[in-house]
Order: C-alpha cells, then structure tokens, then sequence
C-alpha cells in the first residue's frame, strides 16, 4: 500500500504539471496540500474512482471535469468555503461530490459541514449527488464502577453497601451541515440532482458505572 500511495503522488505530481489529473477505475487518489486555488485544463474520475482534495484548497478552476459512474470527490473538512467552477461537465450516474464534517472524538468536537459553491456553465448530467453533511457527534463518556463496601468486623462493627456507580457521561452533539450554492444553465436538470445538507447525529450516551458489591460478613469463633 505503501508504494502504492507513492507512485500515485508521483502521477499526481506529473499530471498537476500537465494541467491534468486522471483518477483509474477503482482507485484512490489523494491531492497533496499545495496551494488555496488549483485551475484544471481537465479533471476526469473515472467509475468508481475516488479523488480526494485538501483542506487547503478553497477553489478548484476546471476547463472539462467528467465523472465516471459512481465517481466520487471528497473535499476536506475547513472553515473555508469551497468554490467548484466548471466549463463543461459529463456526470454519470452515481456521482457524488462530498464537504461533509468530520466525526467527534472524545478529545474534538465534530466539525460542520463545508459550504460548497458551484458553478457549472455547461453540464450533461444523469444524476448527482451533493453531500454537505455535518459530522456526528462522539460518544459520551462511561460512568466508573463503585467501590465494594467494607466487610464486618468479629467483634464490632458491621458490613457496609457498596457505593453507587457513577453516571455517565453525555453524548457530544453534532456539528451543523453545510451552505450550498449551485448556479447552472437554465436548462440544467435540477431533479437529477440530490442534496444532503442535515446536521450530525448527536453521540449515544455512555454507559453507567456498576454499582460496588456490598461489604463481606466474616464469620468469627468466639
């Protein structure tokens, strides 16, 4: 995988210097951060390919982009909003282009969706899908156990419960999703395209701590 991921960012190299970038069936391909803005004589991702792009870039400039079947562009996560400009596209069916936030950890909070904007001046669509999702929240936290009680004494004293566990911790919330903006022909066949623009799911919250198990009686001869 390893040599893989090299010679991949080696043609990436190579086809950035060309004004071109080809993405093979099945295949991954990510964009190394460079610059905010990137201009495109051609981007084609072909069926089932997938061209993932840095958070860096704010503005991707495309002479002719053409997606495959099931082609799939992933844009980062950023504060930024992305700007997609395209002359003359030819979208298969199955396409997506993503912004969607990134899930919750335990030590960040879920990141919202990106705001996208696209522009397509001429466009031969069979459907696509846009995905601006925010990410969703992380799971809370599980509550401790309780200690075991104190056991008995022989003489005096007696055993004690065992304390409660402790509650656990709530589910963080999920991140917002994204501002879209499309601007196309008048003749550009909205009904073929599906947006998906909710928030994250909030995270499940932990799971309470068990309670302690109660003090031993110890049994003395007297």
């Amino acid at each position: 995988m390893g040599n893989f991921c090299w010679l991949a960012l080696l043609g990436c190299s190579w086809a950035l210097a060309d004004g071109q970038i080809k993405v093979e069936s099945n295949t991954l391909l990510r964009l190394p951060a460079s610059g905010a803005s990137l201009v495109l004589t051609r981007l084609e991702v072909a069926d089932n390919a997938t061209l993932l792009l840095p958070a860096s870039l704010n503005e991707l400039t495309v002479d002719k982009l053409q997606l495959g079947r099931d082609a799939h562009i992933g844009i980062a996560p950023s504060t930024q909003p992305f700007t997609l400009q395209v002359e003359q596209a030819e979208i298969a069916a199955g396409s997506h282009i993503s912004t969607r936030g990134a899930t919750g950890t335990r030590q960040k909070p879920a990141t919202p969706g990106r705001d996208l904007q696209l522009r397509l001046l001429a466009v031969q669509l069979s459907d696509l899908t846009l995905d601006l999702r925010g990410g969703a929240g992380a799971a809370g936290l599980d509550g401790l156990d309780g200690l075991a009680g104190e056991p008995g004494g022989c003489v005096w004293g007696q055993a004690s419960a065992g304390e409660n566990g402790q509650p656990a911790g709530n589910g963080q919330p999920g991140a917002a999703g994204g501002h879209l903006r499309v601007e196309a022909p008048a003749d550009f066949a909205a009904q073929a395209l599906t947006v998906k623009l909710q928030g994250g799911h909030a995270g499940l919250a932990g799971t309470a701590g068990k309670g302690g198990s109660g003090g031993a009686i110890n049994n003395c001869w007297l």
